[in-house]
C-alpha cells in the first residue's frame, strides 16, 4: 500500500448493498460508442430488441406441453 493512500475515514461495507444487488458490466466496442455513448442508450436499444428475441426463442422451442 502506498503511503499517500489515506483510509482513516473509510467506512467498511458502504457499497456492499449496491454490490449485492448485482450488476452486469458490458464493454461496448469503440466502433459503436457513437451510437451507444452511455448505459441509458444501451438499455433503450436492448429493450427495443428484447421482444424480437423473446418471440424468436419461443418460436424455436415451440409450445410447452404441461
Amino acid at each position: 500500500m502506498r503511503p499517500e493512500y489515506d483510509f482513516s475515514r473509510a467506512v467498511r461495507g458502504v457499497t456492499a448493498a449496491r454490490y449485492a444487488e448485482g450488476s452486469n458490466v458490458v464493454l461496448v466496442e469503440h466502433d459503436v460508442l457513437d451510437v451507444f455513448p452511455d448505459s441509458a442508450s444501451v438499455n433503450e436499444a436492448l429493450r427495443a430488441l428484447a421482444p424480437v428475441i423473446r418471440h424468436r426463442n419461443k418460436a424455436r422451442t415451440g409450445p410447452k406441453s404441461t
